[in-house]
């Protein structure tokens, strides 16, 4: 099996399958996280770190915000300004961000905090946000109280956030102490090839040997058979989004 480090950073070999196969966010959680710093007056200066192909960074530019791009990965970003035009992209992580001090009010993580060293994230989180900006972690997460679903992630391997987010709250150390929580079920028609995508986009799938790989696209298909995942045919997979937010002091 891959490393975390490897397979934090493989998602560029499959850019154009995570756009296709990744769902957006929810506007409504996006709105949700932002609220705390909301200001009519002026537009926010918000970062979206770990941004991928910008599934988070247009939710946030169209909410009204300012938004940079942030990612370690330039065949991530490369796919980002394909979708989203006139956002400022840069290479960088959440451990060393190329921002200034007390430069944003928002800095937003979607499924990307689980990948971070939460001391080190959590400290130059602090050091980019003006006081009392908020810091912002998001997933979307499979519902798989839904019996078809919970054999897809058998297939596919659980992932690194699942597996954190099961455990309860995101690790979040100084400067942030109080954290909140809110929590959004909703439902993605999904064809076939965006089945596919979604599970090609996963790191695990990503950095598997061909021997795994093979198996799994298997038994991914057999499962879409099943399920009715045919030709130009849709099923909808649930998510449940999961929120959180803390305020810099």
């Amino acid at each position: 099996m891959a490393g975390r480090e490897e397979m934090s950073t493989s998602f560029g070999a499959e850019s154009g399958a995570y756009e296709l196969g990744r769902p957006d966010y929810p506007t409504q959680a996006v709105e949700w996280i932002l609220q705390p710093v909301r200001d009519e007056g002026r537009a926010l200066r918000v970062a979206d770190v770990g941004a991928g192909t910008g599934k988070l960074t247009r939710v946030a530019v169209e909410l009204g915000a300012e938004v940079v791009a942030i990612d370690p990965d330039p065949a991530m970003l490369a796919e980002l300004r394909a979708q989203v035009h006139a956002v400022p992209t840069f290479v960088g992580s959440a451990e060393r961000m190329p921002l200034p001090d007390a430069s944003v009010d928002a800095l937003l993580f979607g499924q990307a905090w689980h990948w971070v060293d939460p001391a080190a994230g959590s400290a130059e989180a602090g050091r980019v946000l003006r006081a009392g900006g908020v810091l912002g972690l998001i997933w979307n997460i499979r519902d798989e109280s839904v019996p078809w679903v919970r054999r897809l992630t058998e297939i596919m391997r659980g992932s690194h956030a699942e597996e954190m987010l099961a455990a309860g709250e995101p690790p979040l150390e100084a400067p942030f102490s109080h954290v909140e929580a809110a929590v959004w079920s909703w439902r993605r028609p999904m064809t076939r090839d965006a089945l596919f995508a979604m599970a090609r986009s996963r790191s695990y799938v990503i950095t598997a040997a061909y021997d795994e790989r093979s198996r799994i696209e298997e038994g991914l298909a057999r499962l879409f058979d099943e399920i009715g995942a045919v030709g130009v045919a849709t099923v909808d997979l649930p998510y449940v989004t999961k929120a959180f937010r803390a305020i810099r002091p």
